[in-house]
């Protein structure tokens, strides 16, 4: 079935305007969904609001949204106050400027929507295409909608123009709130590293080959209630913490790829492993220990 736009925008930079159309890129299917049943007759349960001071049930049309400003302390707000603080939505993404692809890190990016030529913009589209994919670079602007301000970034793939909303600065935690200890990597071990995403790299992504493993269990589970079979629930291993020697983990996921991990390791690091391990004795055979013992105690 061919795919529905949800709607019409202009996408402008300088003094061009270009017509499209959106469509929404990506599918939310959160798995399946349950509901809230009574244990005791299987019935739906409701859900009831309660007013946390009186304790009394609240209907809708007596409920207001509000602020807390301080502890316990609120400043209301009426739906028309509400609605007068939205964004008007201008129906165009206005671009302000053009930077490299790669200067955005991935973490900012939010929901996606494909852009295709309205009526009249196929030239101007195929044009902002073409001169963003030779350029590497894409546009950021502006888009208003559904009462919010958005940023934009609108940026080439092989067939046409991608708008990927952004999150705000201040949606985005720096990495420099967590608690990453400094830890020095020996240079065996990162090359040890390096060899194993070498035998593990591919120059393309290909989504098609991950399944839904999760998904596709709850969804025989509940086929299997709905046709009166029980479901037998595997008891879990114990866990427990597992001690790592990363060398040896990383010859072996090695030798797993068929990388050869043994036969590549430093030759550094084996020289210094065949100094530190002692030659082992030679055992003796009983009736040869026998005479040495004897010979030891006449000595004495």
């Amino acid at each position: 079935m061919a795919a529905r736009s949800i709607a019409s925008l202009t996408v402008s930079f300088g003094l061009v305007a270009i017509p499209v159309k959106l469509y929404t890129a990506t599918e939310a299917k959160g798995g399946i969904s349950f509901n809230f049943l009574h244990k005791a007759c299987g019935s739906r349960v409701r859900q009831q609001y309660f007013c946390a001071r009186e304790n009394i049930p609240i209907a809708r049309e007596d409920m207001v949204k509000g602020y807390e400003f301080a502890k316990d302390q609120y400043v209301m707000f009426t739906p028309d106050e509400l609605k007068a603080l939205e964004e008007t939505g201008t129906h165009s993404a206005d671009i302000t400027e053009f930077i490299p692809i790669s200067a955005i890190d991935p973490v900012y990016f939010d929901k996606a929507y494909y852009l295709a030529p309205d009526k009249g913009g196929a030239k101007p589209y195929a044009l902002l295409a073409k001169a963003l994919r030779e350029s590497e670079r894409c546009a950021i602007g502006h888009w208003a909608a559904r009462g919010k301000s958005y940023i934009v970034m609108i940026r080439p793939v092989e067939d046409g123009l991608v708008m990927q909303q952004l999150l705000y600065a201040s949606e985005v935690r720096a990495i420099s709130e967590i608690d990453i200890p400094r830890t020095d990597v020996k240079p065996a071990e990162l090359k040890l590293a390096q060899q194993l995403i070498d035998a593990q790299s591919n120059s393309t992504f290909d989504p098609s080959q991950y399944k839904d493993d999760v998904a596709e269990r709850v969804e025989a589970a509940v086929q299997q209630k709905v046709e009166g079979q029980e479901i037998a629930v595997a008891e879990e291993p114990e866990g427990g913490a597992q001690i790592i020697d990363l060398m040896e983990a990383l010859r072996a996921s090695l030798e797993k790829r068929g990388g050869g991990g043994r036969a590549t390791a430093p030759a550094a690091t084996s020289k210094a492993a065949k100094a530190t391990r002692k030659p082992a004795k030679k055992a003796e055979a009983p009736e040869e220990a026998a005479p040495k013992r004897k010979a030891a105690k006449r000595a004495k």
